[in-house]
Formats: structure tokens, sequence, C-alpha cells
């Protein structure tokens, strides 16, 4: 049976879901998944920093109601956080990587995966600035250190789109996507047919906890241009940047316009695409559009995501899923960490024959 020994740079509600899946799941990972997790350190901007070279108690980490500072009152704690340090010499096996982002450079996350991979330590992520931005870097950092670049949450948080197009269609030939990739927009355009203007859906939305106190990377299409990026360069091997993808959101849409497209049998849905064209080139974009009712995408309401991989061998394949949830979103860091328990099981086994 293995120990991960993992270091947590922040503890917002990824990391702290995970922590609390750590504290009543180790057993059946144990039995059923072959490895067991330890946090050794963590690492807040609000709540400071700690390690523990024996381990941190993921129940206590959860359950105690930290103040600002708090770390700073446990055992090898300061109330100031140092994620730099934490994550250099921690003695950690996984940096597991969920903080706040600049969508613009990808920091400081960028750099919290480059100090993990430099270290030799592998790094699981939720964070769409750094795969969107610097994922060439940053995997080939990790093979040159023999370690693990892992992602699968920076697009549809536990839905696994990435791995289930790469492993699961590998040779369907993949050609191209459409996707309903945020939640928040979605269930605006959503409380919108239902009558509300786009003002009053979006207050709705962030009453529930769906859209940030500033709305616009939602609502303008921007975290979603991000996650075409990711999806476009992953899947069909192109080299695309933020600013290659021609983006418009859905703040211009009037409840006019979606009267017009009930009454043309059709709805509105941001739409996130990409396409390989004939000439190998891919093109992205981000925009607003009408959807026939018969779409396999039309249907997906509320905070659900969804997206129709555009396959040569098998036409449309739709995947749909939770596209946020605390717990949805630690489900896809536990999977990156299957994920690189499987292949170090794999070398392992192929070293021993």
């Amino acid at each position: 049976m293995t120990i991960y020994n993992i270091a947590l740079i922040g503890f917002g509600g990824v990391n702290r879901a995970l922590a609390e899946l750590i504290a009543t799941k180790n057993p059946l990972w144990e039995r059923d998944l072959g490895f067991r997790l330890n946090i050794v350190a963590v690492s807040d901007l609000h709540l400071g920093s700690v390690i523990s070279p024996n381990g941190l108690d993921a129940r206590t980490l959860v359950e105690a109601n930290f103040a600002k500072g708090g770390f700073g009152q446990l055992s090898g704690g300061s109330a100031e956080a140092d994620n730099e340090t934490i994550i250099k010499t921690a003695p950690a096996d996984i940096i597991v990587e969920a903080t706040f982002t600049n969508p613009k450079d990808g920091e400081p996350a960028v750099s919290h995966c480059r100090w993990a991979l430099q270290a030799g330590k592998h790094v699981v992520t939720t964070n769409k600035g750094p795969v969107a931005i610097a994922a060439a870097e940053l995997k080939a950092l990790a093979r040159a250190n023999g370690v693990h670049f892992e992602y699968e949450g920076s697009v549809m948080s536990g839905t696994p789109v990435i791995r289930m197009a790469e492993k699961t269609l590998a040779g369907a030939e993949v050609k191209g996507f459409e996707g309903i990739l945020n939640g928040t927009s979605n269930f605006v355009l959503g409380r919108m047919e239902a009558g509300l203007d786009f003002a009053t859906a979006v207050r709705e939305a962030q009453a529930l906890g769906y859209a940030e106190a500033d709305p616009t990377a939602d609502v303008e299409g921007f975290d979603v241009r991000l996650k075409v990026v990711i999806l476009a360069n992953e899947l069909l091997g192109a080299s695309l940047r933020p600013e290659e993808v021609a983006c418009t959101g859905i703040s211009g849409l009037s409840p006019s316009d979606i009267e017009t497209a009930a009454t043309a049998n059709s709805r509105w849905k941001l739409i996130g695409s990409a396409v390989r064209n004939a000439d190998g080139t891919v093109t992205g974009s981000v925009s607003s559009k009408q959807l026939p009712l018969e779409h396999p995408l039309a249907s997906v309401n509320g905070a659900t995501n969804a997206i129709s991989l555009n396959t040569e061998l098998l036409g449309s394949v739709t995947i749909t899923g939770p596209g946020a949830g605390r717990i949805e979103t630690a489900y896809a860091l536990l999977s990156d960490i299957v994920a690189i328990h499987n292949a170090r099981a794999a070398t392992a086994t192929k070293e021993a024959a």
C-alpha cells in the first residue's frame, strides 16, 4: 500500500473539500485504489502556512474554525502564507494547487507549478490559468524531472472530459468540439427563459453562489475562452493562446432575443468551440448561439456543463456532468492522483519485467 504525502496550496473550497474526503475516504481508497493521502503541509493567503513531516490531521484542518493567520497556532505553523517555501521544502510527493489565478498571466499558479516540478514533485491542479497559458512549458518541466503535471479539473470540474477524450476515445479521431463550459452563464440564460432580465438573473445567480461578486469572467465568456484554449491544445494538437480565441458573452442578449428563440423552437447557449481546419490549423471561438431544441446541448440546463466531441469514427459524442461544486472539483484532483498512481504502477511493472 502506497502513501502519498501531499501539500495543499490554497485552502479554500476545493482543497478544503479534498481534505474532507481524505478525512473520511482514506480507508476506502486504500482498499480500492491502493493508496492513502497524507497532508504534510498547507499554505493559504488567509490562514498562513504549516508544515508537519509526519502529517496533519485532515479532520482537524476541516473542522477547526481558524481565524486569519490561524495556522500560526499549530506546531510548525506560521501566520503568514509562504507558498514558495512550502512548495520547495515540504516533504511532499504531490503539490495540490488550487489558488486564485490572474487569467492574463496565470500567476501565481504558474510559478507554484513551476517550483514544484523543478523540485521533482508531481502537480495536480484545478487552475485554468497555468494550463491555458503555460501548459507546454510545464509539461516539458514535468518530463525533464520525471514527474506528472495533471489538470483534469481545469475544464469541467469533476467531469472527466480530457481523460475521456484521450483515453476512452483514443483512435476515434477528434476533429472538433462545442460545449457549454460555464455553469453560471448557463444558469443565467435559463432564468432569462423563465422571464427574468439579464441583471436580475445575474443577481439571483450571485445569491445562490453560482456567480462571483464580479461576474464578468463568466458572463462575458472569458472563463470559457481559457477552457477552449486548454481543450483545443490538448485534444486537437493546437498551440492557441487566449487572445487568439474570438470571444463574446451573453450580456448583450435581451428578453426579446430569448422570446424570439423560443418561438423558433430554439434556445440561446454560450458555446465554446474549436475545429481543426482542412489546412491543419485550429480555430477556437466563444459566442452565444441559438441552438435548435433537438441539438444535444440545447437541453443542458442550470449549472450543468456538457461538451460534444466531433469524431471521425463515432460522429458526435456528448459528455454531460457537473461543471462546478467543491466535492465535484475535489474529485477531479483525486482522479489526477489516481492517474499518477496508475502510471507509476505501470512503470514499476514494466521495469520489473
